[in-house]
C-alpha cells in the first residue's frame, strides 16, 4: 500500500479499512513511514474523524504493536480505572488500595502529568525510593501477591501509541476523539483486565469543557471496551473546582495518606477539605467492586469500599505496595516555604478557572509542559475555599508551598486571577458526580 494514498483517502473523508490502518501504523512504528507522513494522517483524522470500526481497528493495531500483559495466573477479577485528568486528581492512590482490600486485583499502568493535569507516576515518585519502572513479570507477580501494583508504560506496551502520542503533542492533534480513545483503550486493554471504570471530567479544569463533550467521550471509550468484552462503567465528574485540598505531587500523596488514615481537615468554613477526594475515590472503587459481582448491588459495594477504608485495610494495602516497590512513606517530598494568596474582595466564591490554577502548578514546576521537563515533586498549592464559600477581603484563598518564596511570584500572580467573587451566594452548589453511564 502507498502511504500517500491512505493519507489522501482520509483527507477526503473516506473510511479506511482495517488493513490500511494496520499497515500504516505498523510501518510507522518500525520506521518505514516517516514522521511527516504520520503527522499528515493525524491531521486528516483530526479534521475528518473516524467511524466506529476505524477507531476499533486503530485501537487493535496499537494494542498489538507490542506485548500485552499475561495475567492468566491471576484467577480473580482484575480491574483498573482511567481518569481524563484534572487539578488535584489523585483518586487512584486511594481507590486502588480500597479495591485490593476488597479482593479485586488492580494492575495499574499509569502515566505522567502533562500540561495542567497531574500524573499518578509523578505522585508516587514523590515517595522516596518508590520504583515505578518494574519489569512486567514483577508487575504481574506483585499484583497476584498484594492485589495491586502501579507502574509506568514500559517499552513493550503499545509502542505505536507512545510514538504516535509524541507526534500528536507537537502537531496540535491531541484533541481528536478517535485518537484519544485508541490511545487510552489500547493501553488499558494491554493490562489484561476484566473491568474498567472511567472518570471522565468536564469543566474549566478538564480537557472536555462541557458535560455533553464528556458524555460523548465516555460513550466512545465504553463502546471500545465493551467491544472487547470488558465490563466498563463511567462517571462524569466536575472539574469546575480543584479536587481536594492540594495540587502538587508530594502534597497530593500527603492528602491521600491522610485520607487512608481516616483523618479530616476542617476549614474555617467548617468544610472537610478531604471530603471530595474521599467520596470520589469510594464511588470509583465501589464501581470496580460491583463489576466483579461480589455484591448484588452498587450500594453494598460502596459499603464494602467504605469499610475497607475506615477499618484501615486499604491503608495496609497501600503500605504493603510502597514497601514492595521500595517506597518510604515516612519520607514524602514536601517543601515548607509558604506564600499565601489572599482574597482581593469580600463576597462569595462564584467561579474558579481551574485550568489557570493548573498553570500555576506548572509555574511552580509541579507540572510539566514538555514530556522531558524535570519536576519539583515537593511543591504545590493548598486550597482554602470551595465554590459558594464566603470570604473576607484579605482572607487566605491559596497557600503556595515552594522551595523559595522568590520563585513563586509568577504562580501567585496567576492564582490571583483565577477566581471570581460575587456579592450574592451562588444558588447551585457544586455537584461533583454528575452522571453514571453503564
Amino acid at each position: 500500500m502507498i502511504a500517500s494514498e491512505i493519507i489522501k483517502k482520509k483527507r477526503n473523508g473516506e473510511q479506511l479499512t482495517a488493513e490500511e490502518i494496520n499497515v500504516f501504523i505498523t510501518d510507522f512504528t518500525i520506521g518505514k513511514i516517516p514522521d511527516y507522513q504520520m503527522s499528515a494522517l493525524l491531521m486528516a483524522i483530526y479534521f475528518q474523524g473516524m467511524q466506529t470500526q476505524e477507531t476499533l481497528a486503530l485501537t487493535k493495531t496499537m494494542l498489538h504493536s507490542g506485548t500485552t500483559v499475561n495475567t492468566s495466573q491471576i484467577t480473580g477479577f482484575k480491574a483498573d480505572k482511567h481518569s481524563t485528568g484534572g487539578v488535584g486528581d489523585k483518586t487512584s492512590l486511594i481507590l486502588g488500595p480500597i479495591a485490593a482490600a476488597c479482593g479485586i486485583y488492580v494492575p495499574m499502568i499509569s502515566g505522567r502529568g502533562l500540561g495542567h493535569t497531574g500524573g499518578t507516576l509523578d505522585k508516587l515518585e514523590s515517595i522516596s525510593g518508590f520504583n515505578t519502572q518494574l519489569p512486567l513479570e514483577q508487575f504481574v507477580t506483585q499484583t497476584k501477591q498484594l492485589g495491586l501494583c502501579f507502574i509506568g508504560q514500559t517499552k513493550e506496551i503499545c509502542p505505536a501509541d507512545k510514538k504516535i502520542y509524541a507526534l500528536r503533542d507537537v502537531t496540535a492533534t491531541v484533541e481528536s476523539l478517535p485518537l484519544i480513545c485508541a490511545s487510552i483503550m489500547s493501553k488499558k486493554l494491554a493490562e489484561g483486565i476484566d473491568g474498567l471504570v472511567l472518570d471522565v471530567k468536564f469543566g474549566t479544569g478538564a480537557f472536555m469543557k462541557t458535560l455533553e463533550q464528556a458524555r460523548t467521550l465516555a460513550q466512545a471509550l465504553m463502546s471500545i471496551g465493551q467491544g472487547y468484552g470488558k465490563k466498563v462503567t463511567a462517571l462524569l465528574t466536575s472539574m469546575n473546582q480543584p479536587l481536594g485540598r492540594y495540587a502538587g505531587n508530594g502534597w497530593e500523596v500527603f492528602e491521600c495518606v491522610e485520607i487512608l488514615n481516616n483523618k479530616k481537615y476542617v476549614s474555617s468554613d467548617g468544610h472537610d477539605l478531604y471530603v471530595d477526594t474521599r467520596e470520589l475515590s469510594l464511588q470509583l472503587a465501589a464501581e470496580m467492586i460491583f463489576q466483579s459481582g461480589k455484591y448484588i448491588s452498587l450500594e453494598d459495594s460502596y459499603n464494602a469500599a467504605k469499610h475497607a477504608l475506615e477499618s484501615g485495610e486499604a491503608l495496609k494495602k497501600f503500605q504493603e505496595m510502597c514497601v514492595s516497590q521500595g517506597g518510604d512513606l515516612q519520607n514524602i517530598k514536601l517543601c515548607h516555604e509558604k506564600l499565601v494568596v489572599r482574597s482581593m474582595r469580600t463576597g462569595f466564591i462564584s467561579n474558579f478557572n481551574v485550568e489557570k490554577i493548573g498553570i500555576a502548578t506548572i509555574q511552580l514546576k509541579a507540572g510539566r509542559i514538555k514530556t522531558d521537563d524535570v519536576l519539583d515533586l515537593s511543591s504545590g498549592i493548598e486550597f482554602h475555599k470551595r465554590l459558594g464559600d464566603f470570604t473576607e477581603k484579605g482572607a487566605p484563598l491559596f497557600t503556595i508551598h515552594c522551595q523559595r518564596i522568590e520563585d513563586s511570584a509568577a504562580a501567585a500572580e496567576t492564582l490571583s486571577m483565577c477566581y471570581s467573587i460575587s456579592e450574592i451566594q451562588p444558588v447551585n452548589k457544586h455537584q461533583l458526580i454528575k452522571e453514571r453511564l453503564t
